[in-house]
């Protein structure tokens, strides 16, 4: 089955109706920035704000990437010859970057691997063989193929290549692969320790020297500070998944055996051959990939939080009164538009807004005078902010006269470049 479109994704990811998010794409794309939208395009976007438009445009880069990469992978495997109708389906079903990659994995152009120098050497028909009957003796079968033209002088070298390729069919079982990485995410320990003889050169990493902690629960700072550590050369980082289970065969490397239809324990002639080359599938070359993909995901989920951070901070910080705790009103000047007020108490939080028309064509000065006081008395205002635009001048006149009749009120006129820019 099909995703739905991006609009339904985004919409439903936000909060929001797909027609909504699709008007709001259609002005990003005409080159609209998030902050125009908000402001001026509210009524086309049914009144997203900035945080779900920012939320959207970040989403709606994500899937395009998304979509893009799922083409490029449907042309290459069709140029192969080798996209079937379930194979499509399951690629245009996949909602993650992982999952396309896992499916894509058989069909990837590779390097000259080791498996497959083994099958131009002849050997996928053994590999075929000891998988599917394993009541076969390994070595016997691997007689048949040895030839020292092919490098292959002994039954040893035979099984060693047929294993080479059943570990890399293993390791590219989309379903297996996405199967062990949720296990992994779910029970690894992330390892941290100090490489040797870096202790002195790396002391400010000394609390992490010798660091074990379950990967769903390593803090965003301490992965930062983890993969800095890495970087400098003066610690190493590795995922451990069930090396603790003091049993013969990992639970991971168990479910490489079942998926496969290898028997743990079994007695017949191949069993033993087989359960070692899933325990090689699972330990190290399907580990070593989830070890990556997980690795990958903690560093940049680190680095998203980190930004999180650092974007709340400095937005307490642009919030913060420049005045200090007062209530304040503010007066954004206009002529035919009015002059647009609002005030906020000592805590920053808005408690009263007001239009009024002092300049022409109104010229509704004493009205005006008489709104603004009324607002100053029953909030106690005790500063004035004036903005620096259009008409600007004559209303500082007006906050003149205002502070007539309010001696202990202060005015300042303030710059619009912000709200502007932004």
């Amino acid at each position: 089955m099909s995703l739905p479109s991006i609009p339904q994704r985004i919409a439903t990811a936000i909060g929001a109706q797909a027609s909504q998010v699709q008007s709001a794409v259609d002005l990003l794309d005409g080159g609209a920035t998030v902050p125009f939208i908000a402001r001026y395009r509210k009524e086309a976007t049914g009144g997203l704000d900035d945080i779900q438009l920012r939320a959207l445009d970040t989403l709606l880069t994500e899937l395009r990437e998304l979509e893009s990469r799922r083409a490029t992978i449907l042309a290459s495997i069709e140029s192969q010859g080798a996209l079937t109708p379930e194979l499509r389906a399951d690629v245009e079903a996949a909602e993650t970057r992982d999952r396309l990659e896992d499916l894509y994995l058989p069909y990837r152009p590779k390097y000259r691997s080791r498996a497959q120098i083994a099958r131009e050497q002849g050997l996928e028909p053994l590999a075929d063989a000891l998988l599917a009957d394993a009541g076969q003796v390994p070595e016997e079968l691997a007689a048949a193929y040895v030839d020292a033209a092919k490098e292959l002088p002994t039954a040893a070298d035979a099984l060693a290549g047929a294993r080479e390729i059943l570990i890399e069919r293993m390791a590219e079982d989309a379903e297996l692969v996405g199967e062990l990485r949720d296990h992994a995410r779910k029970v690894g320990i992330l390892r941290v320790r100090v490489v040797e003889g870096k202790e002195a050169e790396g002391a400010r990493f000394r609390d992490w020297f010798a660091w074990d902690e379950p990967l769903t629960k390593v803090a965003s700072h301490r992965a930062l500070a983890f993969f800095r550590g890495r970087n400098e050369g003066v610690v190493r980082i590795e995922l451990a998944v069930d090396a603790d289970d003091p049993s013969p065969l990992r639970p991971s490397e168990r479910r490489v055996a079942a998926r496969f239809g290898i028997r743990e324990g079994g007695v017949r002639a191949g069993d033993a051959w087989l359960l070692d080359t899933a325990r090689q599938a699972g330990r190290w070359r399907i580990g070593f990939h989830v070890e990556l993909n997980l690795l990958e995901e903690l560093r940049k989920r680190a680095e998203a939080d980190a930004i999180e951070v650092f974007a709340n901070n400095l937005r307490d910080l642009l919030l913060a009164a420049p005045a200090g705790a007062r209530a304040t009103m503010g007066l954004d000047p206009g002529l035919r538009t009015g002059v647009k007020v609002a005030v906020v108490d000592a805590t920053g939080k808005v408690v009263a807004t007001d239009t009024i028309y002092p300049h022409a064509p109104r010229n509704d000065w004493d009205g005006s005078l008489r709104a603004l006081e009324r607002l100053v008395d029953a909030h106690g205002v005790g500063l004035v902010a004036i903005g620096n635009g259009t008409a600007s001048r004559e209303t500082d006149k007006l906050a003149a006269d205002l502070g007539k009749r309010r001696p202990d009120l202060v005015r300042a006129t303030v710059s619009e470049a912000g709200a502007s820019v932004y």
